[in-house]
């Protein structure tokens, strides 16, 4: 899943207006952050088999540090603590280790069985629904387009910056998931993971997009713009 998780951080941000759409992201895709270093490092494995599935060429084969359900809990505990430790808000922290939490669910309905319960454990979940293209794109694009309506709602542009800014990096999105799905297989396990350490720049991205926006509250059935973008994390 690509879209869908970013969906889920977009929108948060209905929940967490005071923390910026770059943490939302980081913490929606942090396993998916930490996973091309761990290719690169050789720790984790993943094989290139075109029609390996209708949506995707990759085969997980031993990714068990990003996405064991085990080391994805240890990942969300610590991200929400580390929150949690900067700012000290709970809220915050545990809507945050969620997200990431939520980064394996939503694997567990896409992936084929390949996702360990722990490391070493011969269990493996997966629903597999990337063997149907159509039903694939029905759920990310949904999950895609609710969490922008409801970052769109939950903010407004204060500038040109903040309004074309989002619908840029939408398009963005939307132009990688389409290059992903219908473009040839990507050339290495390598360029996989060098690729995958320019998602940071989609987190940039957030961050940048967050400070030109402008976080609306609702006030006696009114909508007013709130200063809590300058506070952001």
């Amino acid at each position: 899943m690509f879209l869908g998780h970013f969906g889920v951080g977009f929108g948060a941000k209905v929940a967490l207006k005071n923390v910026s759409l770059g943490t939302l992201l980081v913490a929606s895709q942090f396993i998916d952050l930490l996973w091309p270093m761990l290719l690169l490092l050789g720790a984790e494995q993943v094989r290139i088999v075109p029609g390996a599935t209708a949506v995707t060429p990759l085969l997980f084969e031993n990714y068990p540090v990003s996405h064991s359900l085990l080391a994805v809990l240890g990942w969300s505990v610590g991200l929400g603590a580390v929150h949690f430790i900067l700012r000290h808000d709970r809220k915050a922290a545990f809507v945050l280790g969620v997200l990431v939490l939520s980064h394996w669910l939503l694997d567990a309905i896409v992936h084929q069985p390949d996702l360990q319960l722990y490391p070493g454990s011969p269990e493996k979940l997966g629903l597999s629904l990337w063997s149907s293209l159509p039903a694939t794109l029905a759920i990310e694009i949904s999950m895609f387009a609710i969490g922008v309506w409801l970052y769109a709602r939950a903010t407004e542009p204060a500038d040109n910056s903040g309004k074309w800014g989002l619908w840029g990096l939408v398009a963005f999105l939307l132009t990688i998931y389409a290059g992903n799905l219908f473009g040839p297989p990507p050339p290495s396990v390598a360029a996989i993971a060098w690729a995958g350490q320019l998602q940071w720049l989609l987190v940039i991205w957030g961050y940048w997009i967050d400070r030109h926006r402008v976080v609306l509250v609702r006030m006696n059935g009114s909508m007013s713009g709130s200063s809590l973008n300058r506070e952001k994390t």
